[in-house]
Formats: C-alpha cells, sequence, structure tokens
C-alpha cells in the first residue's frame, strides 16, 4: 500500500509539472542548476544518467538513485568553464535505516570578476556576480526494482546589487532489474523565486522532464545510455536567421521536407552514450548530443561539437573522473571529479 502510493504521489507531481511548464532556452532564471558538473555524465552526453550503481556523482542530477551504498561517500566536482567562468559541486551521503538515504550537495557558479561602470563609462571598482544551492536529496528503494527521490533546493543568487533568492523540488522514479537494464522518470527544479531581482516579476526556473534508459551488456564490458530530455516541449528548433528560405537563383520559396524536419525535431530530445568497463577500476566513455551540435556547429568548418569524451579510475581508495565536451569552436572546458569513501580511512 505505502509503495503504491508513493509512486502515484510521484507521477502525479511528474504529470503536473509537465502540465505547468513550457519554458525553454532564455526564458528562466537560476540556470546554473541545469548545468552538467559530473564528469561522468558530461562524458556520456547529457546532465543526468539512470545508472544504479552507487556512484554519489549522479546523484545531485537523479535522487532516485541515492541508496545505502552511498553512505559515507564524499565527492568534489570542479568545472573549469569559459572565459573566467567556473562551477561545481560538494556532496556528502549519510544513511539512515528508518529515515532513508540522504545526500547533502553545494553547488554553486561563479561568474568572475566584473569592472563596474556608470552610463557615462566612469569606473568605479569591481564587483563579483554568483550563484548557490544548497541542495538535501533523500532517495528510497521500495523494493528490489524500484527506488525513489527527491531533492529538496534552497537557492541564492547575486548579481552586483541584485539578489534573489528561490526554492526547488527534483522528483524521480527509477526502475532497475537483474539483467543490468535501468530506466529513469525525472522532473527537475520544479519551483519559484521568493525573493526577485529589483523586486521585479518572478522569472520560472529552468524546468525539465526527463527519461533515462541504461543496460549493461551480459557477455562485453559495454553499457550504453539513451536520454530523452525537455518531453514538455517537442519543438525545440528555433528561426535561424541564416537559413536559406528562398532559392537565390529562382527566387522561389524553399519547400521543408516534413519527414527531415519531424527527424531533426525528434532527435533534440535525444541524447547517446556508452561506457567501456574492461576493468572495475579503468572506463571509457563517449557521447552525443544532437541538439547541441545543430545549434552550436560551424557549417563551415569541420569540428566535433555535439561529442564529448572522457575516462574514469580508482587509485588506492580515491576514484577520479575526467571529461571534456565539445560546446563550441570556441573552446571545451574541463570537468574534473575526485571521490571516496570515509570508511575506507577507518
Amino acid at each position: 500500500m505505502k509503495k503504491t502510493l508513493s509512486l502515484s504521489l510521484i507521477f502525479l507531481l511528474l504529470i503536473f509539472s509537465a502540465a505547468s511548464h513550457a519554458q525553454i532556452g532564455g526564458k528562466s532564471t537560476y540556470k546554473f542548476l541545469s548545468l552538467p558538473s559530473s564528469p561522468r555524465i558530461v562524458s556520456m552526453g547529457g546532465d543526468f544518467l539512470s545508472i544504479k550503481d552507487a556512484d554519489i556523482n549522479l546523484a545531485l542530477s537523479n535522487p532516485s538513485l541515492i541508496v545505502p551504498e552511498l553512505n559515507n561517500q564524499l565527492t568534489l566536482n570542479f568545472v573549469d568553464y569559459f572565459s573566467d567562468i567556473n562551477y561545481g559541486f560538494i556532496s556528502y551521503g549519510r544513511s539512515f535505516e528508518k529515515l532513508g538515504s540522504f545526500v547533502g550537495s553545494v553547488q554553486y557558479i561563479d561568474y568572475g570578476r566584473f569592472t563596474y561602470a556608470n552610463d557615462a563609462g566612469e569606473t568605479a571598482g569591481n564587483f563579483k556576480a554568483g550563484e548557490t544551492a544548497l541542495i538535501i536529496g533523500w532517495g528510497r528503494q521500495l523494493d528490489s526494482t524500484f527506488s525513489i527521490g527527491a531533492n529538496f533546493k534552497t537557492i541564492f543568487s547575486a548579481f552586483e546589487s541584485y539578489n534573489s533568492f528561490g526554492l526547488a523540488v527534483d522528483v524521480a522514479g527509477t526502475y532497475q532489474n537483474e539483467h543490468g537494464f535501468a530506466a529513469s522518470l525525472l522532473a527537475r527544479n520544479i519551483g519559484t523565486q521568493i525573493i526577485t531581482y529589483d523586486n521585479g516579476s518572478r522569472e520560472p526556473l529552468p524546468f525539465d522532464l526527463q527519461i533515462g534508459m541504461s543496460k549493461k551488456l551480459k557477455h562485453i564490458p559495454f553499457r550504453y545510455s539513451i536520454l530523452l530530455t525537455n518531453l514538455h516541449k517537442w519543438d525545440l528548433t528555433y528561426d535561424d536567421p541564416t537559413k536559406l528560405k528562398t532559392d537565390p537563383f529562382t527566387g522561389e520559396k524553399i519547400k521543408e521536407d516534413k519527414f527531415m524536419d519531424f527527424l531533426d525535431k525528434t532527435f533534440r530530445h535525444v541524447i547517446v552514450g556508452v561506457e567501456f568497463i574492461p576493468t572495475r577500476n579503468f572506463s571509457v566513455r563517449l557521447g552525443y548530443d544532437y541538439r547541441q551540435r545543430q545549434e552550436l556547429k560551424v557549417d563551415s568548418k569541420l569540428s566535433t561539437v555535439g561529442l564529448s569524451w572522457g575516462f574514469g579510475f580508482r587509485i588506492s581508495k580515491f576514484q577520479f573522473n575526467y571529461a571534456r565536451k565539445a560546446y563550441h569552436l570556441a573552446g571545451s572546458p574541463n570537468f574534473i571529479s575526485i571521490s571516496t569513501n570515509l570508511s575506507d580511512f577507518l
């Protein structure tokens, strides 16, 4: 009875969230909450995973992966982003027999230092800008196959003298069977601004409704992952001013191929990734994000925009992960993490 009630509440929240949110792109605030921080997630192309193997780095984006095995795990994640921007998170796990398992996290982004100038161009010192979220994640295993979880977020944002405060929650459910298959349903960043910038109007949060699937092959050391994102909004395309709408020779309007247009809109929701695991202490990963490539590629130059790769290895009591993702010809950020279980030192 309790399991049925819990699952019903989760799916009611997911349906309500999908019906009441429809924004994307630059129409929301606190966008740092959607930035991928874990190298393992980034190297497989997305911003979350459905892999349930007691990796604390995955818990921040998918709270239904919070399990008792995360007890006393600690992880530090850092991203050397573009220009002077950097961001990351720190997480620590703790489990209690009756209450469930918890992961506490601090997620931040530092936009760097800026020069203050008035309308006349006169400078008057420097200021910094940044955002922080304090997050408590909870997860519980309902039975041998189903688990649920939620993240509760308090969000602080400061841009010079403009400040904002907000609250948000993620809800998720994961199914896993004995054959290595796992699937997650996730609704992220359901919430609101409590204090707005300069007492202005409230801005929506970067809500996303997602489904993730992963499968570890039985006789080959491979795992594949398929992510479906932004399921609350079908058309993720935009009006591209560089796209030819009329034939330059005849002046006639170019007819769109409806089938190819349908495929383009479909695959903008899909992210694929693979993980090669030759030993328990070493793995190599690769991912591809079709939508990112379509939005950021430069047609006149060959590039790897949309592709990501990385690896992970264990040395003694520490797990190291590294990833690199080609966002644009302008550069590719580096993603680094180090994790350990503090119980190993006792």
